[in-house]
Order: C-alpha cells, then sequence, then structure tokens
C-alpha cells in the first residue's frame, strides 16, 4: 500500500466526500484558492484531495447543495481569520461568523453552490 493509499483506507474513517455543485470546475478553483486542495478538473468531472490526503472526492451535479440542513462536515485550519477572508474573496459566505465553543473557534460559511461547511480552529480567532 503507497503513502497516498494508507492516508485514505483507514478503517472507519472517512475518507470519500460527494459534494454537491452544478458547476464543477468554479467548485474546484474555489476549494483550491481557499483551502489548497488539489484538484483535478476534466471536462466532465472534477475531484479532490484535501490538504491532509485523508479525504478524497468529486463534486456531484447530480445531487442537491446542503445548505443549513442536514449533516455539515467541518474543516480543520491554522488561522481562521484568513481562511474567512479567502472564503469572501473567492465568493463564498459567511454564514455564521466566529463563535467560542469550547476552547475552539467555529465558523459555518456556504460554498457557491450552496452547501453549508465549517471551519474551525483550536483556540481563539483573535
Amino acid at each position: 500500500m503507497s503513502d497516498n493509499e494508507s492516508r485514505i483506507f483507514r478503517n472507519n474513517g472517512i475518507s470519500f466526500l460527494s459534494i454537491p455543485s452544478n458547476d464543477f470546475a468554479k467548485s474546484a478553483d474555489f476549494y483550491h484558492a481557499v483551502f489548497g486542495w488539489k484538484v483535478q478538473v476534466k471536462p466532465k468531472h472534477a475531484s479532490f484531495e484535501d490538504g491532509t490526503g485523508h479525504v478524497i472526492g468529486h463534486w456531484e451535479p447530480k445531487f442537491s447543495a446542503v445548505g443549513e440542513t442536514g449533516i455539515v462536515p467541518f474543516i480543520y485550519v491554522d488561522h481562521l481569520k484568513e481562511v474567512i477572508q479567502k472564503i469572501t474573496l473567492n465568493g463564498g459566505k459567511i454564514i455564521r461568523p466566529p463563535y467560542p465553543e469550547g476552547d475552539l473557534t467555529v465558523a459555518l460559511f456556504q460554498d457557491l453552490a450552496g452547501n453549508v461547511l465549517g471551519i474551525w480552529q483550536r483556540g481563539s480567532a483573535d
């Protein structure tokens, strides 16, 4: 098993996401610009690997965007404020500004397709 496979094939670990999007190329650009995800865009398909290599996936036009109702995946970031700036600069929208949750700071954003995801960091975002 290669190093990449060992990061993805983890027993009981979430390793693949289908993210709804009617414009997969635009979504790929957004997630690459905001989170630095490795993306591969082809004429009829776009896929990604997250920043850790633990999660792979693709953008799926057959699924409806998931708003604030349903499962909300959260992405860990080192610098919440910087990521919030990247989200808004790249056309995303902050749905819930940073708020404390125990010793964490959390925020919710909406991507270009209307999906709601969370971002979080350890400690205060100040």
